[in-house]
């Protein structure tokens, strides 16, 4: 089990004061990048303004290089980059990022040590009404499955931008996943990310809840609920899917006894079964998962898919309330 201790419990009550696109902090970390570090490039797969590139594209003309819809290709440049010492962060739809170049991915980055920093958004049901064919579910699964694949999904706009800024300073390819939507921005803008520490938001003493991505949020909420049944839920964000922080995971259900995991992506190969092989190897525990189930999505808003599928506040404090249930056989 590796030794890490996760960040400082913040305040109990936890709140926003606007609404911000993860897309949009990547676009800023990747600005405040080219400014500071000449070896960092970018790639994108005709599709600038989505993934908020278009300010490193004016600055840093000769550093941006606009690959059109040929992302196979894209991630092959990026990889042949590299061997001349440059930092190349690709850019694309999660579905094109992954699903799409699987096989280049494999044999030219994972398989090869590249340093790469793929950088997916339109993530997850949040995509919304482009529906099933590009609502991706499955790749935190697949990236995590490649050996040597570093695989974070920061839960806001600060720590997006904070998470796309330190994976220049790691060497290997690194899988950054971000969405579409507005969701609540509650992290510090000066906060350091560290790659492989968890995050406990909210200290608790009854269930543990482990979240990533733009369900962190939902279960924040979700804890608001439980307090009001005199359920205390320990939330820690789960940011980094791998290296996976086991030491964090262990620490608090050997408190709380119990554990949900909740996530916008399949419960097949996500951060749940990361969670479940954890526990069930060294700290067996009721585990209850949130996510979607076998199934693909479907066209509709962020909250109507969120919603339908069982991603919300809601039923993460009902899986909590199952989770404390079993405890008590």
């Amino acid at each position: 089990m590796e030794n890490i201790i996760s960040e400082p419990i913040m305040e109990k009550k936890i709140s926003y004061t606007e609404k911000k696109d993860t897309r949009s902090g990547f676009g800023a970390g990747l600005l405040e990048l080219g400014r500071k570090n000449r070896k960092v490039v970018a790639l994108c797969a005709d599709l600038t303004g989505s993934l908020k590139m278009d300010a490193f594209q004016k600055e840093f003309p000769s550093r941006f290089f606009q690959c059109g819809i040929a992302e196979a290709n894209m991630m092959g440049i990026a990889a042949g980059l590299t061997i001349g010492g440059m930092i190349p962060f690709t850019g694309t739809f999660a579905n094109f990022s992954t699903g799409r170049v699987y096989d280049q991915i494999r044999q030219s980055i994972a398989y090869s040590g590249k340093n790469v920093k793929i950088c997916a958004s339109h993530a997850g049901l949040t995509l919304g009404e482009d529906g099933a064919t590009h609502q991706i579910l499955e790749d935190l699964g697949m990236m995590k499955m490649l050996p040597g694949m570093t695989v974070i999904n920061p839960c806001d706009f600060n720590q997006t931008k904070a998470a796309t800024i330190a994976i220049a300073d790691h060497i290997g390819p690194v899988y950054l996943r971000f969405g579409r939507p507005a969701v609540p921005n509650f992290t510090s803008p000066e906060q350091e990310f560290v790659i492989g520490k968890a995050i406990t938001f909210i200290s608790g003493t009854d269930v543990s809840i482990f979240c990533t991505g733009h369900m962190v949020w939902k279960a924040i909420e979700a804890s608001e609920l439980l307090a009001d049944l005199g359920i205390s839920a320990e939330i820690i964000n789960i940011h980094t899917i791998k290296p996976l922080d086991t030491f964090s995971i262990l620490n608090s259900i050997a408190k709380t006894g119990c554990a949900v995991s909740a996530e916008e992506h399949q419960l097949n190969g996500g951060l749940g079964d990361s969670i479940a092989q954890c526990i069930s190897t060294t700290h067996p525990c009721p585990l209850e998962m949130v996510g979607v189930n076998d199934t693909f999505g479907e066209s509709g808003t962020p909250e109507q898919l969120l919603e339908k599928y069982g991603l919300t506040a809601k039923a993460i404090s009902e899986a909590a309330i199952r989770a404390i249930g079993r405890k008590a056989k």
